[in-house]
């Protein structure tokens, strides 16, 4: 995908891949109670790995569809977004984490709509 190249080349990761699954409500919420002991559904889930695969991105597009039923293409492309900085240390718990990575997430949000780059 060209847009996770250029997202590469600029953050500068080595890595030479991610893994993105995209699962259905019963995978997702699966993982969310195994790994985060949470035994709801959510949008996407990430794991880290090492300098070869940059980790893996599961995303459900049906929360995507339920979330966002005018623009789900635009708001599973947000969920990869998410995902990606997520594996790249950007973290969502605090308040000013959590505005660092929505003005990340916009910017390449923003990226990914002037390469045509929305996941559909």
């Amino acid at each position: 995908m060209f847009f996770l190249q250029e997202v590469k080349q600029e953050k500068k990761i080595t890595s030479e891949e991610v893994a993105i699954y995209f699962v259905g409500i019963r995978k997702i919420t699966q993982l969310h109670a195994e790994h985060f002991n949470d035994p709801t559904p959510t949008d996407c889930i990430t794991f880290p790995f090492d300098d070869q695969l940059l980790g893996e991105i599961f995303v459900c597009p049906k929360a995507a569809l339920d979330y966002n039923p005018k623009k789900p293409y635009e708001e599973t492309t947000l969920y990869i977004i998410h995902g990606l900085l997520h594996l790249l240390g950007y973290d969502d718990i605090d308040s000013k984490k959590r505005a660092r990575m929505r003005r990340e997430e916009k910017r390449l949000m923003a990226l990914a709509k002037k390469h045509r780059c929305i996941i559909c």
